[in-house]
């Protein structure tokens, strides 16, 4: 449950000016960095929030439940904070990014907002945008193969097991009709092609011919 100070709750009921954003990011190394859309640098949880950054909070998302939720911010890239080359490094990959509602006249007087993870950051020119998701993203993400008629191997790759001669100047639809008709490598397919799908809740018996309980195919 989010605490918010009573004096705080008070200066947002009424309105009252001096009110700012602050944000916190905590690398996958450890080192952790501060922004900040007030005109002076503030500290907030022991981190120096910088006001040179020029970080602005972008649209934001709230779920409820177990939604994920998202939000995004941007900011300049300069060489103290986030620049071309640490990003391409991939060190903000991953990283927890907390965003406070802080009393710049009094840091100490403030609230966590939201807290989520770096998705995915953009350079826009001599800017950047930093997409965030919520802390159910996790959630979402797919972990392990997943039971579909298509093959989920990549072409010549480990489990497809295609030279690359066998393949040169072909591509795959990933059917098992493809597999075996064209590349003979039916043995090696990573699909599952009897699994029912939507034609099987229409299927009908089929009149003569063979039924002796073997594949449809």
């Amino acid at each position: 449950m989010r605490h918010i100070p009573s004096e705080l709750a008070d200066r947002i009921e009424s309105g009252a000016a001096g009110l700012c954003h602050a944000w916190v990011l905590t690398r996958i190394d450890g080192v952790r960095l501060g922004f900040t859309d007030h005109d002076r640098d503030l500290e907030v949880e022991g981190v120096v929030c910088r006001a040179a950054s020029g970080w602005t909070a972008g649209a934001a998302e709230s779920e409820v439940g177990l939604g994920a939720g998202a939000a995004s911010v941007a900011g300049g890239l300069d060489d103290a904070a986030i620049n071309d080359e640490a990003v391409e490094a991939g060190l903000f990959d991953g990283a927890v990014v907390e965003l406070w509602r802080v009393d710049w006249a009094e840091p100490g007087l403030r609230v966590r907002l939201w807290v989520g993870t770096l998705a995915s950051i953009r350079r826009e020119g001599e800017a950047f945008v930093a997409e965030l998701a919520g802390p159910m993203a996790a959630l979402e993400r797919v972990v392990g193969r997943t039971y579909g008629r298509e093959c989920d191997a990549v072409l010549g790759d480990g489990r497809c097991r295609l030279s690359t001669a066998q393949i040169e100047g072909r591509t795959c639809d990933k059917r098992f009709a493809t597999c075996v008709g064209v590349f003979g490598n039916g043995l090696n397919f990573q699909g599952f092609p009897d699994v029912p799908g939507d034609d099987f809740l229409t299927a009908v018996p089929v009149e003569g011919g063979r039924n002796d309980g073997r594949s449809r195919r």
